[in-house]
């Protein structure tokens, strides 16, 4: 029996506590959260255990789940790290560049698991693509969301943009070339909307756009690459796979056969892949769990956090000079 602790219980930090509730082969020790209320409503809901004791709760367990703010991740992962214990940790990794490089280093040292909340690469719409060949080129990336103000304390870059950073490094595999990126304060002290192009050294390009100031929600990956588009619908959790192949190819499940301009014959082959509906946060909370018990690599790791973090503060960067030299 795996024993775990959750520190945090806002509003995702509940979702997190009601998974681990319903996965086999673990004990939820208890909690930790700072706010009176929060807490009682947690007490009430789940009927867990409450520590006011951080450090009494971390010494009772094997492993633990910070879902806290994005400023307390730090801190509260070194200790976690420093007793030896299995991490894992809500997306963003750390507050700044500076922290998350130190627990790169810390986990390392340790030799624990770490495995970084980057849902949606156990998003089923995505997990759908894994028997794919997938080199893409050229990505186009919406993430929107109506208004919320829970998370406007970062940029929308930290709270929604980063996981399509993630999303698009895991894809690409290729060292960043190049940044540009342009974002406006509408509403919140922090950037609203912002529009990033990232250019790697392979010659793909990604154009990612993030919204939390939209009318509507919408979290959507275009793929483009050499004889095939492939699109998925976070979201909605639907992918499809759109490809130009030679007539007498296996097919997909709507073929259209059409004439380039130089004569030649070829097929639009358009795929619906099969995606299972499973939870995308159980899935990860679990594999995190399975890693554990069986001394396997996590999905997500301590690098990847990073690497995601590194690319979201480059991106601040270059909106930040963009907006000076334009005044905004």
């Amino acid at each position: 029996m795996l024993r775990i602790a959750v520190l945090g219980a806002g509003h995702l930090g509940k979702i997190h506590i009601q998974q681990w509730q319903a996965i086999e082969g673990i004990e939820l020790v208890g909690f930790y959260d700072p706010d009176d209320a929060q807490a009682a409503t947690t007490i009430a809901k789940y009927q867990v255990h409450r520590y006011t004791d951080v450090d009494a709760l971390i010494a009772a367990v094997d492993a633990v789940d910070i879902v806290s703010t994005t400023t307390s991740h730090y801190e509260l992962a070194k200790k976690c790290i420093l007793t030896g214990k299995h991490v894992f940790i809500e997306k963003p990794l750390a507050h700044t560049l500076e922290e998350g490089k130190e627990l790169v280093d810390l986990v390392q040292e340790a030799n624990i698991k770490c495995q970084v909340g980057h849902v949606e690469r156990y998003n089923p719409a995505f997990l759908a693509l894994s028997d794919q060949d997938i080199q893409p080129m050229f990505i186009e990336a919406h993430r929107l969301a109506q208004f919320n103000p829970r998370g406007t304390d970062v940029s929308v870059i930290l709270d929604l943009m980063i996981h399509d950073i993630d999303i698009v490094l895991w894809l690409v595999k290729s060292p960043v070339k190049r940044i540009s990126a342009s974002g406006v304060a509408v509403i919140s002290e922090t950037a609203d909307i912002v529009n990033a192009r990232i250019e790697f050294d392979n010659g793909c390009v990604a154009n990612l756009t993030s919204s939390r100031i939209s009318l509507k929600n919408m979290r959507k990956i275009r793929l483009f690459q050499r004889d095939a588009y492939i699109g998925i619908d976070f979201l909605e959790k639907k992918t499809e796979v759109i490809r130009l192949k030679e007539p007498g190819m296996p097919g997909g499940m709507m073929d259209f056969p059409i004439e380039l301009a130089n004569g030649d014959q070829k097929i639009i082959s358009v795929q619906m892949p099969v995606v299972s509906q499973t939870n995308a946060i159980k899935s990860e909370l679990a594999e995190f769990a399975a890693a554990i018990a069986n001394n396997k690599p996590v999905r997500v790791s301590v690098i990847d956090g990073y690497k995601a973090m590194d690319v979201a503060q480059q991106i601040m960067k270059k909106m930040s000079l963009h907006n000076e030299m334009h005044n905004v």
